[in-house]
């Protein structure tokens, strides 16, 4: 059995609990060592086998997993955040299939999930965003031409962009030509959860000087959108006035806010008189 764990954004007590009891058993680990912080190996055996697939190829990978799973041993692939996003598990998956090798995924905490932590965010604010773009900037590797910056830009949802701090001027110019006002608010979260973190907020029009006077190059994320500004609608489901499942709506707060309606309304009225 081949086992896909998540290993979370950075911080070595942010994997999960069941992706830290397979790093202990395993016999083989093949993690990012491009992204994945080193010290979540500490907890591996000393005779465990560990490779940085950042030096392999995909074909390398899959003949060291094969090996492995034919010799009895129970494998890891260690993939940062969670394997699902931009982690190149799918073409691993396939190569296992061929083979007949039986595999599984435990999933982890995302970078994205760490830079809100980071920036005491909450990315879908009542009446502001309710939607969460996760994308990146077309670079050496294409982006298809319908998932352009601009076009999610359109949206004015919140949007976190990976694998693009290298790309700035660039992204500033698309996110605005797509529709974010130049002084939209936005923040660049350096690895994120790990010791050296940086915060850097910014606006769209910032960004690339920002991050140049603060020399952040890459393992960066960005995050994009009006959830960043304070101002926000309070939620129904914690609303006294509002019933829900669990919970019925108060009588007095329900009576107070038809009450603070008709004041509000006499007071149109009298303007409106006067």
């Amino acid at each position: 059995m081949i086992t896909f764990v998540g290993a979370g954004p950075g911080a070595e007590d942010l994997i999960t609990v069941r992706g830290q009891k397979l790093l202990k058993e395993a016999d083989i680990v093949v993690y990012a060592g491009s992204l994945v912080n080193p010290g979540l190996l500490s907890v591996c055996r000393e005779d465990c086998e560990i490779y940085n697939s950042a030096k392999m190829t995909l074909e390398e990978v899959i003949e060291v997993m094969e090996a492995g799973e034919r010799s009895g041993k129970r494998i890891v692939r260690l993939h940062t955040g969670d394997p699902c996003l931009y982690g190149a598990i799918r073409e691993q998956m396939d190569e296992l299939k061929k083979l007949d090798i039986a595999y599984e995924v435990c999933p982890g905490v995302s970078s994205f999930c760490g830079a809100a932590a980071a920036l005491n965010a909450e990315y879908t604010l009542p009446g502001v965003s309710q939607s969460v773009v996760i994308t990146r900037m077309a670079g050496r590797t294409p982006v298809p031409g319908r998932e352009s910056i601009s076009s999610f830009a359109e949206h004015q949802a919140t949007m976190v962009v990976f694998l693009s701090a290298c790309m700035l001027k660039e992204l500033s110019a698309e996110l605005i030509l797509g529709g974010y006002h130049e002084d939209t608010p936005a923040a660049i979260v350096y690895k994120a959860t790990w010791p050296e973190e940086k915060v850097l907020r910014c606006t769209v029009k910032s960004l690339a000087a920002t991050a140049a006077e603060a020399g952040v190059t890459k393992t960066a994320l960005i995050v994009v959108g009006r959830a960043l500004e304070g101002e926000y609608e309070r939620s129904k489901l914690y609303d006294p006035s509002y019933t829900t499942e669990f919970r019925k709506a108060s009588a007095h707060s329900a009576d107070s806010k038809t009450k603070e309606t008709c004041k509000s309304e006499k007071q149109k009225k009298r303007g409106t008189q006067q």
